[in-house]
């Protein structure tokens, strides 16, 4: 059921084929599979409404995820491929939403290069150590990563040879930037500090870390698409905190370096939290869409963006916990008024789904989604 590569200059969809660097609007197709809604928008071509997913829909905030949590870790469910694809496939059972996404963790990148993790009792993550010196760095092992994560892999083929052509399927990896800060810290931090610390003081082995993630976040979403990935999201969730006149040299940069790697395979989405003040080298990591927190306004983002560039977000998550579902719809069309007419958006939220949501909401926001005309 796996994917053929689609060419660079020119992506098939369906019956659908355009070259996405001038962009020639069609017709909208009378009847659209949420894949082919999934893809068109990231291309910034006509959709009969915006697709929806949601950052963290597989797991923590449904019942029936929680009921597999008492039998399995939390590793064991990521590390295993069939019950990583029945988390996965959880949330399309229950929303039916336009695209799965790969249930996994960013951190499987830092073990694979020898760097494991493990959850604290308390919360957050625990890497097994810190990397605290060049000789840390310098143990990382970029070779087999893709033998070590085989398991994400075949998890992608079990739940693509579900979904089908119906429903896109996302993979993902976290950042070199993302990636680097909890291996330097040594896991969850009140306060990153560390990796900003090794760039200023010491380019040298800050590159050489950050060359070694590169290559092995693109040769783990190489495998993705691959295994049948239709599109992939970097996840840069602590680009806010670069200073703005970092951002390009110690984020911005190395996700460029990712995303040409690729070669236009699949659309790349970049969801880089509170980088608000870096737009040109946000767009200028050739990604077909950027993702936005909740932090930031869509008609803003709108204006900064250029109209080749697809645009990912923003509600914020805290209303699916403390609103009403008709709360929920209102603010949602009011997102959905903003972009009105702009091509290329992806409804979801400004960050990752709450454990404790309300259901009812998640549902009343996909009504609103689908009935938006």
């Amino acid at each position: 059921m796996n994917q053929q590569p689609m060419p660079a200059e020119r992506p098939q969809i369906g019956n659908q084929s355009w070259d996405r660097s001038v962009l020639v609007h069609t017709a909208v197709p009378v009847q659209m599979t949420p894949r082919e809604r999934l893809l068109q928008a990231c291309y910034c071509q006509p959709v009969d409404h915006p697709p929806i997913w949601l950052m963290r829909q597989a797991g923590r905030a449904l019942p029936e995820y929680r009921a597999l949590k008492e039998h399995h870790t939390f590793l064991e469910l990521v590390q295993t491929p069939e019950l990583a694809a029945v988390v996965t496939l959880q949330p399309i059972r229950r929303f039916d939403f336009d695209a799965a996404i790969v249930f996994s963790d960013i951190l499987v990148v830092p073990e694979a290069l020898g760097q494991p993790y493990r959850f604290r009792e308390g919360g957050g993550i625990q890497m097994d150590f810190a990397l605290d010196s060049e000789a840390a760095i310098s143990r990382l092992r970029v070779e087999g990563v893709r033998d070590r994560l085989r398991y994400v892999a075949d998890a992608i083929k079990l739940v693509k040879a579900d979904l089908g052509e119906r429903t896109a399927l996302l993979g993902f990896a976290g950042s070199p930037w993302t990636l680097a800060n909890f291996m330097l810290e040594g896991g969850s931090a009140g306060g990153f500090t560390k990796a900003l610390d090794l760039f200023l003081s010491d380019r040298r082995l800050f590159d050489l870390l950050l060359e070694k993630l590169t290559l092995a976040v693109t040769e783990f979403l190489q495998m993705q698409i691959e295994a049948g990935a239709d599109a992939l999201q970097i996840f840069d969730s602590l680009g806010g905190v670069l200073p703005a006149e970092h951002f390009a040299a110690a984020s911005g940069a190395w996700m460029q370096r990712i995303v040409a790697a690729l070669a236009g395979r699949v659309p790349v989405i970049v969801f880089s939290k509170g980088t608000h003040g870096s737009w040109e080298n946000l767009a200028g990591t050739g990604a077909q869409v950027i993702g936005l927190d909740w932090e930031i306004s869509l008609a803003e983002a709108r204006r900064r963006l250029p109209e080749t560039v697809g645009i990912q977000g923003n509600l914020d998550p805290a209303l699916l916990v403390n609103s009403s579902p008709e709360g929920v719809s209102a603010e949602a069309v009011r997102l959905l008024t903003a972009m009105r007419g702009r091509d290329g958006y992806i409804f979801n939220l400004g960050h990752g789904l709450p454990p404790n949501a309300n259901l009812d909401n998640v549902a009343s926001l996909i009504t609103t989604v689908r009935n938006f005309v």
